[in-house]
């Protein structure tokens, strides 16, 4: 072994190059080389700079907690939020209720728990079925173009042209607003057909550019099906502006069921709402603002919850930030 290393160490003549380069030794350890670090996944990228938003971890905690309080609402409610009791009516915030109590008598903190399912609920799902039904509709229409593209923007661009909160109130009034499950199931109805056009807009867009892309071509060459390069291809190329736009439009929903509670038009009592609660105390606002006031401020804490989320995801999301 000791003279393999010295024949190793010893310079050996070779033809060519400098006499520098001849008289250099040959190491007699050679390191492995190091493996090329793994490149970072978007998502990786992503995740990392979603821990560094300050704006997001802060609507992502709230977020949390709310989605805690509904699912926890039966435990948390200190009291039935339908029961009444008329010998207890507007009563002050106190250790009993915290909250204080409506002109019925019902406890004001069991009632904002409970209405944290009902506006969740609403949110959520009338976005995901607005998602549900919006994407494919702008997958279709931005790839195939021509007749398609115009007949289903045409259909979406009639639904644009109400006014958000026309339109869910037009819709509200012909499903007629009723309680309990199937009240809830016509909000989420109602708001879910005034946003699937944004979701078609957004998706189309996108779809436009990303067909254009060589990938998408080469796809096209070998023959691989429509739906297989939609899906496998288009669609996760498309994931980022829709992950955003879900998150942001959850607090329009919310902030949408809240109007039409408030004018009578959502879910109907005795289903605890937020904004039928605001709508039925507003009138005793000024001898008992604090059963108008905790309803408000549940409302803006939700809503401000999922801007703040929306807001960081589409900084973690953007592509051209590090």
């Amino acid at each position: 072994m000791t003279d393999d290393r010295e024949s190793l160490a010893r310079p050996r003549p070779i033809s060519g190059g400098s006499l520098q380069e001849a008289e250099l030794p040959v190491p007699s350890d050679v390191a492995w080389r190091a493996k090329p670090a793994r490149a970072e996944s978007p998502f990786a990228q992503g995740v990392r700079r979603l821990r560094r938003s300050t704006t997001a971890l802060i609507g992502a905690a709230i977020v949390a907690v709310l989605l805690l309080v509904a699912l926890f609402a039966d435990v948390l409610a200190p009291q039935s939020p339908i029961a009444s009791d008329q010998t207890h009516t507007f009563e002050r915030p106190s250790w009993d209720y915290p909250l204080g109590t409506d002109q019925l008598g019902r406890d004001m903190l069991s009632r904002i728990i409970h209405g944290s399912r009902i506006s969740l609920a609403v949110g959520v799902s009338s976005v995901l079925l607005a998602l549900f039904v919006g994407v494919p509709f702008g997958m279709i229409a931005g790839y195939y173009g021509g007749r398609t593209d115009s007949l289903i923007m045409r259909t979406m661009d009639l639904i644009l042209a109400f006014p958000i909160y026309l339109l869910a109130i037009i819709l509200m009034v012909i499903f007629a607003p009723t309680a309990g499950l199937i009240g809830t199931m016509k909000v989420t109805g109602a708001i879910a057909i005034v946003r699937i056009p944004i979701y078609a807009r957004l998706v189309r867009g996108s779809v436009l550019s990303i067909k254009e892309k060589e990938y998408i071509e080469a796809c096209r060459a070998v023959g691989v099906r429509d739906p297989w390069i939609l899906l496998r291809h288009v669609l996760p190329n498309c994931l980022a502006p829709i992950i955003v736009t879900t998150t942001l439009g959850i607090a329009t929903s919310i902030i949408v069921e809240a109007t039409l509670s408030f004018l009578g038009l959502g879910t109907q009592p005795p289903t605890p709402s937020w904004g039928w609660d605001l709508k039925a105390n507003v009138a005793f606002i000024q001898s008992n603002p604090w059963i108008s006031l905790f309803p408000g401020i549940a409302i803006f804490v939700t809503v401000l919850g999922f801007n703040l989320f929306g807001d960081g995801l589409r900084d973690a999301l953007d592509p051209r930030l590090k």
